[in-house]
């Protein structure tokens, strides 16, 4: 009897997240941004949208895991649930970690508006500050207690309440 064993590759200091996300480990800081992005959606624009975090995109090459996507309202479909969506969401948002650089955040942009995302938020905690991308390359700049205006969307948020 022959005996099998299996070579496990681990990347130094990265978590099974970090590898199947490609992107780092979430904090305090990122967590609560991304619950009061959601909670302000959700008030503000109650039954417009289908809000969900950690969706996994067929984005090409390799497809991309969004912190929060924004979708048309509509019914969950319990039957067909796949593991990665062919069908773009409307708004991708982005939370930059400290471990991120502001390029880091810009490249993962320009796969969205390919797959057909019509609108991407770049977070930078750090600044309390939102950019709004309507290209891969035209952003609005929104900080400090300004109200995040995405003429795409038909969104508006205040920065207060997303860095409370």
């Amino acid at each position: 009897m022959e005996l099998v064993t299996e070579t496990v590759v681990e990347s130094p200091g990265l978590s099974q997240y970090e590898l199947e996300r490609h992107k780092p480990m979430p904090t305090l800081v990122h967590g609560a941004i991304q619950a009061n992005l959601t909670i302000q959606i959700a008030v503000n624009y109650p039954n417009q949208f289908r809000i969900a975090s950690e969706v996994t995109l067929a984005t090409k090459p390799d497809g991309s895991t969004p912190d929060l996507v924004l979708y048309p309202a509509g019914e969950l479909d319990f039957k067909n649930n796949p593991t990665r969506r062919i069908d773009a969401p409307l708004l991708t948002i982005e939370i930059q970690s400290p471990s991120q650089s502001t390029k880091d955040m810009v490249d993962k942009l320009e796969p969205y508006f390919y797959f057909g995302v019509k609108s991407c938020w770049v977070v930078v905690p750090e600044l309390r500050a939102i950019l709004v991308y309507d290209n891969p390359f035209t952003y609005a700049f929104f900080h400090d207690k300004e109200i995040v205006k995405d003429a795409v969307m038909n969104i508006e948020i205040d920065l207060q309440k997303v860095f409370a």
